[in-house]
């Protein structure tokens, strides 16, 4: 097998023997390209690797023949199947085809991930940080100079102290402390002042008898903080010393939950490392050309996002539709991610979309949330109280924030975090002056690219040769295209699929496109690109101009490849071909495998030739496939999530549509993540084109995702929405199934009084209609709605009557988990017996319909109330089934609550070893997802064993 190695000096290692990849530069570009393994590198970012942001003069042409040179080296390697190494230049850059496993830094970071993941039992844990650690040979990259080398090497030496600290925990907790001293004690030779490298080191002393050097240990890390940054030791780095010297230090945790950063230098503390670190950037653009001093003014930042700046560091690029704002955010996010080891966020914000759907602050936050695994159990309601649990998120973490194409400052300002460490970006047409005025933004103008650079831009995409023989059709090529490298990128794409056709005739064609468009011109160089956008089209087949078309009447911020087969209705397979075509044009973009976005030009650009080019008949007949497409999909989709409460029964797809099928439960909700914009543009889109079956439709088929996500807002703001469409079409179902939804919505608000008015609404219109479900949903609602304002005997008859209702209707799953609310409701008033006959009750029906979830909770409550009335073994069973059930479906919040009250059981039945286990795999989830109750399980854990654990309780339950 071929390696390259890293972590250490680069090598090309063979099996047999280490291959020469020749002197240090040569070895840096080698490296340059390993880090993006599988992935195209640009020529432009070579040589900024190698040389920064001053090159010398003749750095393409080293890096040309530096490239040539590695080429021969890795073409010696290159038919091993599976083993070898290719390296191939394409359109967008030079790529290293290698399997990223034969790199070790890839390696290293794929085995160190495995060994994070709360289930791996800590042998196997211990072994997988044994063979990361032991691929490091020293110094990584060593001997090769440049910032970018120097920024490898500090963040890939992160990476080497959390394994490390990682590691020390795993051997002390398999009671081998005493391997770890002289690991431990080299480190900290080079990292004086990380504090969980110096606690480690503690533990490992004090476990073999070594208590005085412990002690010594932290008087000179003391020392040190103190002379080099003025603080004191932290938190924990006290209390493991206020316990060695009381004889009573706390094993380690059973799942390590904080990664060490060295202070490897004072321009780039990094805070802890703790929990999902998202990775959220788009594809990076390949050939990325130019923009050197805008790039130097971003790199300025840098220095200025630490943890001890004074502001959370922002910077707002702005510039003209097309002059590159997004490509060059997107290029410098990548470029500086490993300066950002907590995370990097990316939203489109969508602010000058065609179709007029702007992201909405509140959807781009509820992303964030997610991003890092927040639970939506603990994520509140509305956007304030979303916004400061976000701030609250990225305290303490060095997160890097891409917010694109943002409308105005307004819609920026929520997203802002809180305090200082992260750095935003923010890319607009809009020069953000009061974003300056008010948070202190550094304003970035990107103008359009000067004639050297757009050259470059089509040297570096089309043979330099080429470029260099027709030097008066370049020029009126880059004249033509304004500077704009959009323009540019279309037209180099094009360009490239005809590499016969001389430039003076692409030049000619260009020319005469704009000259029958010079009259719709109007001066603007974003609207010159027309003629650019024209001249492509109209060499595209039939089938892709037909598609490119028909993608203009879509309004969602991307689309599937799924979608556009239903929007051009042609099966699956003959998408691919005009896809592929239109991707090649660069009049589309696939930011993501299979799904595919627009610019906002060429999508206008798109409707424009829709209207003109299209009957109004064949535009609608379009619309409804795709709108037939996301209905039918999601309704399938919300099938896989558990009984839903709406009924729906749409009409028949049209002909040539093809919903997806999602194959299980967390199929379904990956698709409902991933198209969750996009369900709610097309929903506002059916409202504007008079789709009312499919506004009320869609909004129900969304809500079981609403409520599991807790996406309160949402469901509220779509059911109004399909109110006001179930009113048009005079369809009083609709409306009840709208009314229901609206009063669910609100009651999660926190609104009770005006979700009682909605829901006795709908109640009365169920009771109209003759539908017994509808108004058993109604009155389940309208019990939670009384127990929120503490009408509990009316909570309960309103259960009864859901219960009743659902009998009646023949529905088992609903009467079962209605079941489950009446007897939780008893268990409240302190009626456990009856609690569990009630439950009994409903795990009698709710076998065999598929909702697990409802099982869980309802071995959950009796649990709860066996526990109340002493009978802890039947107690801990019944958690114990519980918690195995919501493991089964993923819901890791739920589990570690199941587990910390099963702990409590254990714990009141006089068993504290089982509490403990208990209680520890509770904390090992909760410091998984970094949720506040971890702190109340650490409590319980330090009590002593006979010591009542009601002193830290947890949240009330739901």
């Amino acid at each position: 097998m071929v390696e390259l190695r890293l972590l250490g000096p680069v090598e090309l290692v063979a099996t047999d023997r280490t291959v020469d990849a020749g002197p240090p530069q040569r070895r840096l570009v080698l490296a340059a390209l390993a880090v993006d393994a599988g992935r195209p590198v640009g020529t432009d970012a070579l040589i900024g690797r190698v040389w920064g942001t001053d090159p010398p003069e003749g750095a393409r042409r080293s890096v040309y023949a530096h490239i040539t040179r590695l080429r021969h080296a890795c073409d010696r390697f290159g038919d091993v199947p599976g083993e070898g190494l290719r390296l191939t230049r394409r359109s967008d850059g030079y790529v290293l085809e290698a399997d990223r496993q034969q790199v070790d830094v890839h390696r290293f970071r794929h085995l160190t991930d495995r060994a994070r993941q709360a289930r791996v039992p800590d042998t196997e844990r211990a072994s997988l940080l044994d063979e990361a650690l032991g691929l490091w040979r020293g110094e990584p990259l060593s001997g090769l100079d440049g910032a970018w080398a120097q920024q490898m090497r500090q963040a890939w030496r992160r990476e080497q102290v959390a394994a490390t600290v990682e590691w020390a925990r795993v051997r002390a907790r398999l009671g081998d402390p005493a391997a770890t001293i002289g690991t431990l004690s080299a480190l900290l030779d080079e990292f004086p002042l990380v504090e969980p490298l110096v606690e480690a080191l503690m533990r490992a002393l004090h476990s073999t008898g070594r208590d005085a050097e412990a002690l010594l240990c932290y008087a000179s890390v003391q020392r040190r903080l103190a002379e080099e940054l003025g603080t004191d030791p932290g938190t924990a780095l006290r209390e493991v010393h206020q316990a060695i010297l009381r004889g009573n230090v706390p094993g380690p945790a059973a799942t390590p939950h904080v990664v060490a950063t060295p202070h490897v230098v004072p321009s780039e503390p990094a805070g802890p490392r703790r929990g999902t670190v998202p990775a959220q950037l788009p594809f990076a653009v390949g050939g990325f050309t130019g923009r050197h001093e805008e790039l130097a003014r971003l790199d300025a930042l840098l220095d200025t996002a630490r943890p001890s700046a004074p502001a959370v560091v922002v910077s707002a690029v702005s510039g003209t539709a097309g002059v590159g704002k997004t490509t060059l955010a997107v290029h410098w996010a990548h470029r500086v991610r490993e300066f950002f080891p907590d995370g990097q966020l990316y939203a489109n914000l969508r602010g000058f979309d065609p179709g007029g759907t702007a992201a909405n602050p509140a959807e781009a936050v509820r992303g964030f949330l997610d991003a890092f695994a927040v639970p939506p159990a603990r994520i509140p309601p509305g956007l304030e109280a979303q916004t400061a649990l976000y701030r609250s998120v990225l305290a303490d973490r060095r997160v890097l924030v891409v917010l694109d194409n943002a409308r105005d400052a307004e819609q920026v300002r929520p997203l802002l975090p809180g305090a200082p460490g992260c750095l935003v970006l923010v890319t607009s047409r809009s020069r953000l002056t009061s974003l300056a005025a008010a948070e202190g933004a550094h304003l970035l103008a990107v103008d359009v690219l000067s004639p050297d650079e757009s050259r470059s831009l089509l040297a570096d995409r089309l043979d330099a040769r080429r470029i260099a023989a027709e030097p008066a059709a370049v020029a009126e090529i880059v004249a033509r295209c304004a500077g704009l490298p959009l323009a540019l990128a279309v037209l180099a794409a094009r360009a490239a699929a005809e590499p016969r056709m001389p430039l003076a005739t692409l030049a000619a064609e260009v020319r005469e496109t704009g000259s029958r468009l010079d009259a719709l011109d109007g001066g603007d160089p974003a609207t010159r690109i027309r003629a650019v956008f024209s001249w492509s089209y109209e060499a595209l087949g039939p089938a892709a101009r037909r598609l490119f078309r028909l993608l203009g009447l879509h309004s969602g911020p991307d689309i599937s490849a799924a979608a556009v087969a239903s929007l051009a209705g042609v099966a699956p397979e003959r998408i691919r071909a005009p896809l592929g075509e239109l991707t090649r044009a660069h009049l589309l973009t696939e930011q993501l495998p299979g799904r595919y976005s627009l610019h906002d030009l060429l999508r206008a650009y798109a409707a424009e030739l829709a209207h003109a080019e299209d009957t109004a008949p064949d535009r609608h007949r379009a619309t409804h496939r795709l709108l037939d497409h996301y209905l039918h999909t999601a309704l399938r989709a919300q099938q896989l999530l558990g009984p839903p409460a709406d009924r729906i029964l749409p009409s028949p797809v049209q002909p040539l549509v093809a919903p997806e099928e999602p194959a299980d439960r967390e199929a379904a909700m990956a698709w409902f993540t991933a198209e969750h914009p996009v369900l709610l543009a097309a929903l506002h889109q059916a409202v504007r084109e008079g789709f009312d079956t499919h506004v009320w439709q869609l909004a129900a088929a969304l809500t079981p995702y609403h409520q599991r996500r807790v996406l309160w807002s949402d469901w509220f703001a779509t059911h109004t929405a399909g109110l006001a469409a179930a009113r048009r079409l005079a369809d009083e179902a609709a409306q009840a199934c709208a009314l229901r939804n609206i009063g669910n919505a609100e009651t999660s608000l926190g609104r009770p009084a005006e979700a009682r008015v909605h829901l006795e609404r709908a109640a009365e219109l169920y009771r109209r209609l003759g539908d017994p479900s509808g108004a058993a949903h109604t009155h389940l609602a309208l019990g939670r709605v009384s127990t929120q304002q503490s009408r509990v005997s009316e909570g309960l008859a309103h259960s009864r009557r859901a219960v009743e209702g659902f009998r009646v209707a023949g529905d088992r799953a609903w009467q079962a988990l209605t079941l489950n609310n009446v007897g939780w409701d008893h268990a409240e008033m302190g009626k456990f017996r009856d609690a569990i006959a009630y439950c009994e009750q409903a795990l009698a029906l709710i076998g065999g319909t598929g909702h697990v979830s409802g099982e869980a909770h309802t071995w959950d409550t009796l649990g709860y109330a066996h526990h109340h009335l002493g009978e802890h073994g039947e107690a801990a069973a019944c958690y114990e089934r519980a918690a195995a059930l919501f493991h089964d479906i993923g819901d890791r919040y739920y589990e570690a609550d199941i587990l910390a009250h099963l702990g409590d059981t254990h714990h009141a039945a006089r068993d504290p070893r089982a509490a403990r286990d208990a209680w520890t795999l509770s904390l090992a989830l909760f410091e998984e997802l970094d949720h506040p109750d971890a702190e109340a399980l650490r409590a319980r854990l330090r009590l002593p064993p006979d010591r009542d654990p009601s002193d830290t309780v947890l949240p009330p339950r739901a």
